[in-house]
């Protein structure tokens, strides 16, 4: 079956369709990533996008349930030069085509990939429609699919009830002894940074994104992480402000992602959209105290203005990003704080930064 992708600047893109045949506008993006295609999919951080994956051929090693992010798949569709329709390999358990018609999400094969993913780098990320059926109306369909924004997407996929979790869960060595005791607040967490913490002895309760701190602080907990997660951040007001009252206590907080700018508006910090974002697994890093660069995998549309906070003396500029210069971590002044954009908890994806849950531990005395 035929399908489309219609971009808001009126560039038609024609190939077939996989996945759910409905259709769907969403905001368009690009990952560069060569495997994890499950990983993205499974991304809370995608919620109201549809990816591009630049690597021309995905689905090649099928799916392993085993190997999500979260509970289910939140992007609103997937764009590929080329689906693989077997999978090979020991682990895999469904086809990449069956699992988008079994998750409903709507997708787009055999387009010019590089030729999209140039228009977004050029002119910036933009919205679009994935269809089986060109609008009858183009005026019409482009004043609609430009109207499109990402909204209310963190309410969508935080934890709706309170979990907790001990080594030996999400598979998981079970012989760990616990040590600490962390709260995570779930802003579109991934299991894989519990399971970074519970690998390390920590027992990890998760809690909604709304929760009020009070609630969190009574748990007693040894650390604070804040998470990954989608959307525009300065849209989640409540979280902001229930930030405050975390940052001035005097429990270490290690924060992530939306985390990391989420903490920079508390703090009277400025957020801006960018271009086209950072989203892929192979992006340098260049840690500012010791100098060493670090590859790491990255999905993120907004970026800190470090500058704001430098100057008011709350935190300073711990990482940047080499290729364009834009700030990927903070270091608060005074404060067990600290955050990254970055991923240190990918999976599949670069190590290098995972030290940076061993400075989180130090941080709440080590395995004491």
């Amino acid at each position: 079956m035929k399908a489309f992708l219609i971009l808001e600047d009126g560039h038609v893109f024609k190939g077939t369709s996989i996945g759910s045949t409905r259709e769907v506008i969403s905001e368009i993006v690009f990952n560069t990533s060569m495997t994890g295609y499950l990983e993205v999919m499974t991304d809370p951080s995608y919620a109201g996008q549809a990816v591009c994956m630049t690597y021309p051929l995905i689905g090649n090693y099928g799916i392993c349930y085993e190997d999500q992010e979260s509970r289910k798949p939140w992007i609103d569709g997937f764009i590929v030069r080329e689906l693989s329709r077997l999978g090979s390999n020991f682990r895999n358990e469904q086809s990449i085509q069956d699992f988008l018609v079994e998750q409903d999400i709507p997708g787009i094969e055999g387009i010019d990939t590089r030729a999209l993913t140039k228009i977004l780098r050029e002119k910036g990320t933009m919205n679009g429609m994935i269809t089986t059926k060109m609008p009858e109306n183009m005026e019409e369909a482009l004043a609609k699919i430009k109207d499109y924004s990402v909204r209310g997407v963190v309410d969508k996929v935080t934890t709706k009830e309170i979990v907790s979790y001990r080594p030996g869960d999400l598979n998981t060595d079970s012989n760990v002894s616990v040590s600490k005791k962390v709260a995570i607040l779930d802003v579109g967490t991934k299991f894989n940074i519990a399971r970074c913490l519970l690998k390390r002895g920590c027992e990890v309760t998760i809690f909604p994104a709304r929760t009020n701190p009070e609630d969190i602080l009574a748990i007693n907990p040894d650390g604070i992480m804040l998470t990954n997660g989608p959307g525009d951040p300065k849209e989640c007001t409540e979280v902001i402000q229930n930030l405050k009252s975390l940052y001035q206590s005097d429990v270490p907080i290690f924060a992530i992602c939306l985390g990391h700018q989420l903490m920079a508006l508390a703090t009277g910090c400025d957020t801006e959209k960018m271009k086209y974002g950072h989203r892929g697994a192979n992006h340098p890093v260049k840690d500012l105290e010791t100098g060493r660069v670090y590859i790491s995998s990255q999905n993120h549309g907004y970026v800190v203005d470090a500058e704001g906070l430098e100057e008011k003396n709350i935190a300073k500029p711990a990482f940047v990003n080499v290729n364009d210069g834009t700030n990927e971590g903070m270091a608060y002044e005074g404060k067990n704080i600290f955050t990254v954009q970055f991923h240190p908890e990918a999976c599949p994806g670069p190590q290098d930064s995972s030290y940076l849950f061993d400075r989180f531990m130090d941080m709440m005395g080590g395995n004491k």
